[in-house]
C-alpha cells in the first residue's frame, strides 16, 4: 500500500514538472516570435497603419526614422539619391534636423546642396528637406529634388537677361541717333546718314521681337494638331527665295537637289521656318563668292522612313566647343559678325525646337575654315501619319493621304548609298545640279 502511494505521488510529480517544463517552452517559442528581427527592424509592421501606403504615393523620397536614428522605412529614391545607406541616413545636416525634431516635436525645413552620387565632377544637388515627427518614436524626413527646378529657372533668368540685353541694344541706339537727326536738322547729308542707321537699327529690333514670337510660339503650340503632307522641293524653293537678296549681294551660288517627290508630314509655316533659318545663316556666314547648297534624300529605318534635308556653306566653320552650344538662345559663334549681319542668336533654337516638336532632330557638322554642315532629320509623311495612327488605334476612322501624298515608297536619290541618318559626310547626298547663279 505504501509502495502504490509512493508511486503514485511519484508520477504526480512527474507529470507536475512535465506541465511546467511545456508552459515554459509554449511561452519561449511566443517571446522569441515576437522578438523583432535584423528585417523586421526595416519592415511595415513598425509603422503606424496607413503610413506605408501614404508613403507610396508620395512623390518625394521618404524616410522614416526610429528612437535610434535607424532606418525604420526608405523609399527607392531614398536610396537613388544616395541618402540611405548601410541602414542609416547618410547626410549628417538632415540627421540632426530629425534628432532636434524628435527633440522637441517641431516641424523643421532646409535646403541643401549635397554630392551628387557617383560623380567626381563636383556636381551639386539641389534638395528640400522636410523633418516632422510621426507619432511618439519615429521621425519622418521627405526630401524633394529641386535640381531641375533650380536648372529651369537659371535657363528662365539667362533668357530674361539675353532679351533685356538684346532689346536694349537696338532701343538705345535708335535714341541716340534720332537725337542726332534733331541736333543735324541743317545738315541733310548728316541727317541721311544717320536715318539710315536707324532702319538697320530698326530692322534689327524688328527682326529680334519676330525671333522671339516665333520661337514661343514653336514651343507652346503643338505643329501635328494642323500637321499636313510638306513638299520638301517646295520648302527649299521657298528658303532660297527668302535668301536671295543677301545671296546676290555677296555673289553666293546656291543649288538644290534630291527634293522632289519627298513630303514631310507636320507644320508647313514651323518647316518652312527651319529651313530658312538654316539656308540664312548659311548665306550669312558665308564669304563672298561662295556656295550653298541644299540636298534632301530618303532614309529607310526601321521604325519608318526619315526624310533629310542638308545645308552646307563654305563658310567659316564652327570649332568643337562652339558645336555644342549653338543650339542655344541667344549664343553666337561670332558676336562681332553677328552684329554685321543683323544675327540675333535665336535661328537655330528655333530649327532645334521645330525639329524636337516634329519627331525629329537636327545635327552638325563643321570644321573651322572648312564650312558646315547642318542636317534636319524629319519623319516623312507617310510613315509618319501610319505611326501616329497606330499609336492612337484608330486606323479606320483616318482618311487616307490625298493623291499627292500617296503613292510608293520613295527611292533614295542617286549617290546617297549610305541610309545612315547620321551620316556627316556631304558627299553621300545626291550631286548638285549645276548652281543658280543669282544675279
Amino acid at each position: 500500500m505504501d509502495v502504490n502511494a509512493a508511486v503514485a505521488a511519484v508520477a504526480a510529480i512527474a507529470g507536475v514538472l512535465t506541465g511546467v517544463i511545456a508552459m515554459l517552452a509554449v511561452r519561449f517559442s511566443e517571446r522569441e516570435q515576437r522578438r523583432p528581427t535584423r528585417t523586421s527592424l526595416h519592415t511595415d509592421p513598425v509603422l503606424p497603419p496607413g503610413v506605408d501606403t501614404v508613403l507610396s504615393v508620395l512623390r518625394s523620397s521618404a524616410v522614416v526614422l526610429d528612437e535610434a536614428d535607424a532606418v525604420v522605412k526608405a523609399s527607392s529614391a531614398a536610396y537613388a539619391l544616395g541618402l540611405v545607406r548601410g541602414g542609416k541616413l547618410a547626410v549628417e545636416p538632415m540627421l540632426k534636423m530629425a534628432r532636434d525634431t524628435r527633440r522637441d516635436g517641431e516641424i523643421r525645413q532646409v535646403e541643401l546642396d549635397l554630392p551628387r552620387r557617383g560623380t567626381g565632377r563636383g556636381e551639386a544637388l539641389a534638395v528640400s528637406a522636410r523633418v516632422a515627427p510621426l507619432g511618439s518614436r519615429l521621425v519622418l524626413l521627405l526630401v524633394e529634388d529641386l535640381t531641375e527646378a533650380r536648372r529651369i529657372e537659371a535657363v528662365r533668368r539667362d533668357f530674361v537677361a539675353n532679351v533685356s540685353h538684346e532689346l536694349k541694344t537696338p532701343v538705345g541706339a535708335l535714341s541716340l541717333l534720332s537725337e542726332a537727326v534733331m541736333d543735324a536738322s541743317d545738315d541733310p547729308e548728316a541727317v541721311e546718314r544717320f536715318a539710315g542707321r536707324m532702319q538697320i537699327e530698326a530692322t534689327r529690333l524688328t527682326n529680334l521681337v519676330q525671333e522671339l514670337i516665333d520661337l514661343s510660339r514653336v514651343q507652346n503650340d503643338d505643329p501635328l494638331e494642323d500637321a499636313e503632307p510638306v513638299r520638301v522641293d517646295e520648302l527649299v524653293a521657298e528658303a532660297i527665295d527668302r535668301c536671295r537678296h543677301a545671296a546676290g549681294t555677296k555673289e553666293i551660288t546656291m543649288a538644290a537637289a534630291g527634293a522632289d517627290d519627298l513630303r514631310i508630314w507636320g507644320n508647313r509655316g514651323q518647316l518652312a521656318a527651319a529651313l530658312g533659318n538654316l539656308v540664312e545663316n548659311a548665306v550669312n556666314y558665308s564669304p563672298a563668292r561662295t556656295r550653298v547648297g541644299i540636298a534632301a534624300r530618303t532614309v529607310v529605318q526601321p521604325g519608318g522612313d526619315l526624310i533629310e534635308i542638308a545645308v552646307t556653306d563654305q563658310g567659316i566653320g564652327i570649332s568643337e566647343k562652339d558645336k555644342e552650344r549653338v543650339f542655344e538662345r541667344f549664343y553666337r559663334v561670332d558676336p562681332a559678325r553677328s552684329r554685321a549681319t543683323g544675327g540675333t542668336g535665336l535661328g537655330l533654337a528655333i530649327v532645334k525646337h521645330v525639329a524636337a516638336s516634329h519627331g525629329g532632330e537636327v545635327t552638325v557638322w563643321s570644321a573651322e575654315g572648312q564650312g558646315s554642315t547642318f542636317t534636319l532629320r524629319l519623319p516623312e509623311a507617310r510613315a509618319a501619319r501610319d505611326r501616329a495612327h497606330r499609336m492612337s488605334h484608330r486606323d479606320d476612322d483616318t482618311e487616307g493621304l490625298d493623291g499627292e501624298a500617296g503613292g510608293t515608297s520613295h527611292p533614295t536619290p542617286h549617290g546617297s548609298a549610305d541610309p545612315s541618318p547620321h551620316s556627316s559626310d556631304p558627299s553621300a547626298y545626291a550631286t548638285l545640279p549645276s548652281p543658280e547663279v543669282l544675279p
